[in-house]
């Protein structure tokens, strides 16, 4: 066990409203199954999918190249059924999606930078492959519209390790309205930005890979679809933006900069260093960048929100690398006075940031500094407006459930503060679920592992829920007994489709190879109230 003491130069005092922490209305995820393969850190469990009619559940095992196929009839007893082999096809499948007795499988190219596919089976009997379509380079996600006429799959394009070929970003609209045999593909690019570079980097959007035009620099990464079917919102995660289009026309409508976060506000503190020791949440002169990988929609009165998962990504090949240590950036005198006490390894100097950013006036040195990730969960308009980010609650969160384990890696346990430098708690998936007429969220950490949950009914106004994680700290990664590590996909199913008839949240964990079915159930007392009304929270516990 380890000890911790206050220290009197890591104190640190935030006071919050007691909605925003303690909840009025309770609910929290209670574990009824699990899924192991025993496999550690090789993607045997990423992504997850339901079908309700055959009580199946899919998921992407990237460790064997296959959709793996699970009876969940008795949720309790998940059950292996086959798995779907892909080797034909290409490496591995990277995105699985189930509609209306149909599983599209986005499955990337041996060579990631040609073309892939998307396979459409059945999920019923043998899961029989009814059409093969190519789409472009590195499908990196697929989902269904929500009326099942389309299938939209989101192409990443990354380049080469030596940057030396770098395929153009794209997403493929599948038209599934005459039927999987008759589907067919419209593919839609980036490429009429191509001569708008200029304009959009001014406005914030990041295009900067050696010698990439818009169209090869923009990646696509996750994709939310509105209610009607109509729009899609796609996080260009690298490029810290959000394209936005429309799916009956195969058109981008527009390319929105998210901008970045503030962390010299006391809202927006975080902890920076992993050699001080200490859980220390301090305000830095720092800009976050956004950075979401999974995107979400919902629905409030109305009217669509889109949630993202603020994770943060760096690019860092061979041929190309943006990343660097606070530590070793030159710092302007002027911008920077104490900057040899800002890059010491206990205060900023470990800080993972971009080399690409922060030379304002093109001098050789730097005048800002930027990171990679919000620590953060961020709701957003239709139109990409910015109108609730959670700011500190994250990692505050985290260290108050977790203390001993806090921002601790998601490879080996005994990590306490081992990703302060990098992004935190990594927030990566999100999924949304309607109980009882609210709204919930679902936000899976990357690297401490578990799921947090918010009420989103107000978007404006959303409040923490309950905290769940599965990870045993004291078992040993390695050898499959420390629980459940890395949720990497999240899905929600509502009480009407779900095998219990209660409403299920399933999460697969990448890491532990695993998945877990959670049944959602009312919670009649506060697990723990981390905050009150006007109390204090007081940060900077001595390792």
């Amino acid at each position: 066990m380890r000890s911790f003491i206050l220290s009197a130069v890591g104190i640190i005092t935030l006071s919050l409203n007691l909605h925003a922490i303690c909840p009025q209305k309770n609910i929290t995820l209670r574990p009824i199954g699990n899924y192991r393969t025993g496999i550690f850190a090789d993607g045997a469990c990423e992504i997850v999918a339901y079908d309700p009619f055959t009580k199946r559940l899919f998921s992407v095992n990237g460790h064997t190249g296959s959709v793996d196929v699970t009876n969940i009839r008795n949720p309790s007893n998940p059950t292996s059924l086959f798995s779907i082999a892909l080797e034909s096809y290409g490496k591995s499948a990277n995105s699985i999606a189930v509609c209306n007795g149909l599983l599209a499988v986005a499955v990337e190219n041996e060579n990631k930078q040609d073309p892939g596919k998307l396979l459409i089976f059945t999920t019923w009997g043998d899961c029989m492959l009814l059409k093969s379509i190519e789409v472009g380079s590195l499908p990196d996600m697929v989902t269904f519209t929500p009326n099942g006429q389309y299938i939209l799959v989101a192409n990443e394009g990354e380049p080469s390790d030596d940057y030396l070929v770098d395929p153009e970003g794209s997403v493929s609209i599948i038209d599934l309205r005459w039927g999987p045999f008759l589907a067919t593909e419209k593919k839609v690019d980036f490429k009429r930005f191509n001569d708008q570079k200029e304009e959009l980097i001014r406005s914030g959007v990041r295009i900067y890979g050696p010698d990439a035009t818009v169209a090869q620099d923009l990646e696509p990464e996750y994709i939310a679809v509105s209610h009607d079917s109509k729009t899609a919102w796609i996080t260009l995660q690298e490029n810290n933006a959000i394209g936005i289009i429309s799916i009956r026309d195969a058109t981008v409508k527009s390319i929105v900069p998210l901008g970045y976060k503030d962390h010299n506000s006391p809202m927006n503190k975080f902890d920076a260093s992993d050699k001080d020791g200490m859980i220390y949440l301090n305000t830095w002169p720092v800009k976050g960048l956004y950075l979401p990988d999974a995107i979400c929609r919902f629905r409030v009165f109305g009217k669509d929100y889109l949630i993202t998962a603020n994770e943060g990504d760096a690019r860092d090949y061979k041929g190309f690398s943006e990343e660097v240590r606070v530590k070793k950036l030159t710092l302007d005198p002027a911008a920077f006075p104490f900057a040899s006490s800002l890059q010491e390894d206990q205060n900023l100097g470990r800080l993972k940031v971009t080399t690409t950013l922060g030379d304002t006036d093109m001098d050789g040195d730097y005048d800002e500094i930027y990171s990679y990730g919000a620590r953060s969960f961020a709701i957003w308009s239709d139109k990409g407006k910015l109108i609730y980010e959670s700011g500190s609650l994250l990692e505050m969160i985290t260290a108050g459930y977790f203390p001993e384990e806090f921002n601790s890696n998601d490879e080996e346990n005994e990590s306490f503060d081992g990703r302060s430098d990098d992004k935190g708690p990594e927030p990566e998936g999100v999924v949304t679920g309607m109980i009882k007429g609210e709204t919930y969220a679902f936000i899976g950490l990357e690297r401490i592992s578990g799921i947090m949950i918010f009420n989103v009914s107000n978007p404006y106004f959303p409040v923490f829920v309950d905290y769940i994680n599965t990870r045993d700290f004291s078992g040993d990664p390695q050898t499959d007994s420390a629980g459940d590590i890395s949720p990497e996909g999240l899905i929600f199913v509502p009480d009407y489709l779900s095998p219990t008839y209660r409403p299920l949240v399933i999460a697969g964990f990448e890491v532990s190879g695993s998945i877990t079915i959670y049944e959602v159930v009312s919670k009649n007392v506060h697990k723990k109230c981390l905050y009150g009304r006007n109390n204090s929270f007081q940060m900077g516990f001595l390792k």
